[in-house]
């Protein structure tokens, strides 16, 4: 189990307790200690270290609004123009800390959305691995926990996708194993937009347990009994495990929450 709690100025107090309450309301196990990103700056650092020792980083004094104004029209995302590659101008100082891209594509076999590819250099650019007020960024975070966790697959939502051959990059320069990925539609409203906080998507309510799996369940191709809706959270899981079928997830990105 793993905390990613990094940017503690905008965590909410009570939050990573409140996540563990519900994950336990709704029947999760996990072995072992919990995992708290927030405490992890001394493995991170780490990794940086070994990153700058290879010249696989460097500093950069940038603004995003500065990346912002140099970056073609069309992209989804600001792509960083290489502006600090070759050193800082003398007047300006060290902000954030970038890792260094080339233009060779990085491709894989994601275990349901087929086979990915993204040329970093074309589509990102070099990407922040030290943010400009210190923390560490999710990229270098999330390889560094998960070499350490020794996880083998990852099993996530699709709005992650993109984000997946920055971390392959590190894997590779930190000499890290690469997992297999697999990255599920995720879950929209009506206007497209991911159930979240953000556009007010109702939380999950302990005592509707076995309810919400089982709509989970229906959003994710499998056929649950509509008996299990009341059952108690143990038969639910024991169906799921005994009836799980990965190829009748929908080969989708996102998919609408009514679905479930």
């Amino acid at each position: 189990m793993r905390i990613e709690d990094l940017d503690s100025p905008r965590e909410a107090k009570g939050a990573a307790d409140a996540i563990l309450r519900t994950l336990e309301d709704y029947g999760f196990e996990w072995d072992g200690s919990v995992m708290r990103q927030s405490r992890r700056g001394a493995a991170y650092a780490a990794a940086l270290e070994h990153l700058e020792r290879d010249g696989a980083v460097f500093s950069c004094a940038c603004t995003r609004r500065e990346i912002s104004d140099s970056t073609l029209g069309g992209t989804s995302e600001p792509i960083y123009p290489g502006t600090c590659r070759s050193g800082i101008p003398a007047d300006r100082r060290a902000r954030a800390i970038r890792a260094r891209v080339d233009d060779t594509a990085i491709a894989f076999e994601d275990r349901l959305q087929g086979k990915i590819e993204q040329n970093l250099a074309a589509e990102v650019g070099d990407f922040v691995v030290r943010r400009a007020d210190g923390h560490f960024a999710y990229q270098m975070a999330v390889v560094v926990d998960d070499f350490e966790q020794g996880v083998s697959d990852v099993v996530r939502g699709a709005d992650l996708l993109a984000s997946t051959p920055r971390q392959m990059l590190l894997q590779r320069r930190l000499g890290y194993p690469i997992p297999q990925y697999l990255h599920l539609p995720v879950a929209v409203n009506r206007n497209g937009e991911k159930l979240s906080k953000q556009t007010l998507a109702a939380p999950l309510a302990p005592l509707e347990g076995s309810l919400q799996l089982w709509r989970v369940l229906r959003f994710l191709g499998q056929e649950p009994p509509a008996e299990l809706k009341a059952e108690r959270m143990a038969a639910l899981w024991s169906w799921a495990l005994a009836n799980w079928h990965p190829d009748r997830i929908p080969r989708s990105r996102i998919l609408p929450e009514d679905l479930a």
